[in-house]
């Protein structure tokens, strides 16, 4: 068997060498052979113990730094193929660790060192429940019907039908089947300053109007005239037409003022119908302001194109019209849906009818305060 000498040994042997013993006699007397004699005076030779001992640490710590320098490259190796931005979810840090162990000599718990987590976090298998496959099957269906319907509406929609769950988790479902609503692409224009609009404090106090465009079947243009509230966000009337002058948006507002009566102020844009001598005249008489914004500023009537955007997007885009017959039929359909049925954020995520009636019945009740006392 090969003896292993110390340091303290060998640095001995190279002293009683240099002190006249040949090395043949070393060699013989202690059992190791001239060539290790020799590798041992390249290494040591004027060495002492103290030095011999620190050139032992010395190794030692180098070892220990590029073992550290190994370690950390491998690291860094694994971060970058794992992390195209930080994980924050645990599924987005077991596939984090997963990329890791495919594409890198990195160990398993190494790796979930990295990233953060637990290898019994890594290695869980989440548990299937039938109440919660349920629940995502209906706000599919229900998202299927209302395209643009956001988790927070389809929320609302599932309290309404009587089901017991709470918004975070009804967000985990709808993200789990991938039903985000896909932004609108921001159209290229200049961009302009905002102008914050006051919100109205009672019904029929500021209406918003406005027309949207849209084309039959055959080609031939059509003009939707939008009128909402802007407390209640109830929409007044949408009526469909070839064509609408000042005259034909008196007349409609003559008809909604027979159920709603008149409202206090009107905004709306510079186009040639609302700045026509028929509805100046009609506002006029009835003592009803016109606010008209400034040209090329659609912010400052925001209340009217945010429903505009609504309407253009769950109805205009979702049909194709083959007359102007079934376009009054769709649109008249979709408003019922929007005030019966559709719940708004700004509301509390109440229908504007349910906050209409909320909003005089409230009224009732502060009037007969009144007479009371």
């Amino acid at each position: 068997m090969k003896k292993r000498f110390t340091d303290e040994q060998i640095i001995g042997f190279l002293k009683q060498a240099d002190g006249g013993i040949p090395v043949r006699e070393l060699c013989r007397q202690h059992g190791f052979s001239d060539a290790s004699f020799y590798t041992w005076r390249a290494r040591f030779g004027g060495m002492t113990v103290s030095d011999a001992k620190r050139l032992r640490d010395l190794e030692a710590e180098n070892a220990q730094l590029k073992k550290l320098l190994a370690e950390s490259l491998l690291d860094a190796q694994a971060l970058k193929v794992a992390l195209g931005r930080k994980p924050l979810t645990p599924q987005a840090r077991r596939e984090a660790v997963m990329a890791m162990l495919e594409q890198t000599n990195v160990s398993e718990r190494r790796a979930c060192l990295l990233v953060e987590i637990s290898r019994t976090v890594l290695h869980y298998m989440p548990k299937v429940r039938l109440e919660n496959e349920r629940l995502q099957g209906r706000m599919v269906e229900l998202a299927s019907e209302r395209r643009r319907f956001g988790y927070r509406r389809i929320h609302a929609l599932l309290r309404r039908e009587g089901v017991e769950a709470n918004h975070k988790r009804v967000f985990r479902l709808y993200q789990a089947a991938g039903l985000a609503v896909k932004r609108r692409r921001r159209r290229g224009s200049v961009a302009v300053e905002r102008e914050q609009l006051a919100l109205p404090s009672q019904p029929n106090e500021v209406w918003s109007m406005d027309f949207i465009c849209d084309a039959l079947a055959n080609g031939r243009r059509i003009k939707v005239l939008t009128i909402v509230d802007d407390f209640t966000k109830e929409s007044i009337d949408l009526v469909a037409e070839h064509g609408i002058s000042g005259q034909y948006v008196v007349r409609v507002l003559e008809r909604a003022a027979q159920f709603r009566g008149l409202p206090l102020a009107i905004r709306t844009d510079q186009g040639p119908e609302f700045t026509s001598k028929a509805l100046d005249q009609w506002a006029y008489k009835h003592g009803v302001q016109l606010k008209l914004i400034e040209a090329g500023k659609p912010t400052q009537n925001a209340y009217i194109e945010s429903f505009n955007g609504r309407f253009r997007d769950e109805c205009l885009n979702d049909h194709w019209f083959s007359s102007l017959a079934e376009a009054r039929i769709r649109i008249s359909a979709w408003r019922r849906d929007y005030n019966e049925h559709r719940p708004h954020s700004a509301l509390n995520y109440q229908t504007p009818a349910e906050f209409a009636a909320n909003c005089r019945r409230q009224e009732e009740i502060n009037g007969c305060e009144r007479n009371g006392s």
